[in-house]
């Protein structure tokens, strides 16, 4: 289970090629730590696998890498991978990585840009599971099956950003979600953008426009009509070094017959050492009409009946190493 993060581990590499060029590498592997399993479909370097060079150029990368949409969300998602977010309203936000991809991203100043490309976007049949979508690549018959693109456009400053990004993934036979043909795809077209109000005081706001395909071909219940809003606002305040208290309101929104879900979410985080710190969390979930919408992402099978509410509770403990 994840609470604040997941837990994961990892190897880095980098080396001086000269002139200003490295090669870098970067091995990441996510697992369960109350039993020790592997996520993201049971690989082995879920999280990330992938070897690249850098230089003053931006960086380029080949692999298992993030999508841009992962990189633009970063800053105005102010709980982050949290169990209780935008997470519970969309389950691809915390699996926004891409097999067999080309992935690149610069900075310029305080612009940032990227992207990145997949001709086989998830290899793993995890099924049926977001982590493991079962959508290898082309075909002897289809050569768009399973391909992946994302872009992002960044302003990142102190004081304030504002990040624009598309990611957009095609279908294949037998892939997951009902995006079984490759004509048919998902798009996700993002804004969101941050601001220090303060010192201690930051605000965070976003909205996620999705465009679903195979939503004919799934259930109204698991979360799919065609087009959807998820929209939210959070705000998160350190009155010291070793406490911060983060707040966050989102709201997902279906075009067609007016299915929504608001989740709002308050979490506390006491730091009890440069690595260790304590957390608590509440979280409430409303599912209008048909949606049946866990409050937590980690509660695997925890989902209410359609049309009711949810609240949870957590309690934990996080060290980074």
């Amino acid at each position: 289970m994840t609470g604040t993060a997941p837990s994961r581990w990892g190897v880095r590499g980098k080396e001086d090629l000269g002139g200003g060029l490295n090669a870098e590498f970067a091995l990441e592997s996510g697992f369960g730590v109350d039993s020790g399993t592997l996520n993201q479909g049971g690989r082995g370097f879920g999280r990330q696998a992938w070897v690249g060079l850098s230089g003053g150029r931006g960086s380029a990368s080949v692999g298992r890498n993030y999508t841009m949409l992962y990189w633009a969300l970063f800053d105005a998602d102010l709980l982050g991978p949290n169990a209780f977010g935008l997470s519970s309203l969309d389950s691809y936000i915390p699996n926004t990585r891409t097999d067999n991809s080309l992935a690149y991203r610069g900075r310029f100043g305080a612009w940032s840009l990227g992207g990145a490309y997949s001709f086989g976007r998830d290899t793993v049949n995890a099924g049926p599971s977001p982590s493991g979508a079962n959508c290898a690549g082309e075909s002897s018959t289809d050569r768009q099956a399973c391909r992946q693109w994302s872009a992002m456009l960044k302003y990142d400053t102190a004081p304030w950003g504002a990040a624009l990004a598309v990611d957009e993934m095609r279908g294949g036979a037998g892939a997951f979600a009902g995006l079984v043909r490759s004509d048919m795809k998902d798009r996700r077209i993002m804004v969101n953008g941050y601001a220090s109000l303060t010192p201690s005081l930051k605000l965070g706001a976003g909205v996620i426009r999705r465009d679903n395909d195979a939503a004919a071909a799934a259930s109204l219940t698991n979360g799919a009509t065609r087009r959807s809003n998820l929209a939210w606002v959070g705000l998160s305040w350190s009155p010291s070094t070793a406490v911060t208290v983060d707040g966050q309101i989102q709201q997902l929104r279906y075009s067609q017959g007016g299915d929504h879900s608001t989740l709002t979410a308050l979490r506390g985080t006491y730091k009890l050492s440069k690595r260790t710190a304590a957390y608590a969390q509440v979280a409430h979930i409303n599912n209008g009409k048909r949606l049946a919408i866990s409050v937590s992402s980690a509660a695997v099978g925890g989902n209410p009946l359609a049309g009711d509410s949810q609240t949870g509770v957590m309690l934990g403990l996080k060290h980074s190493f």
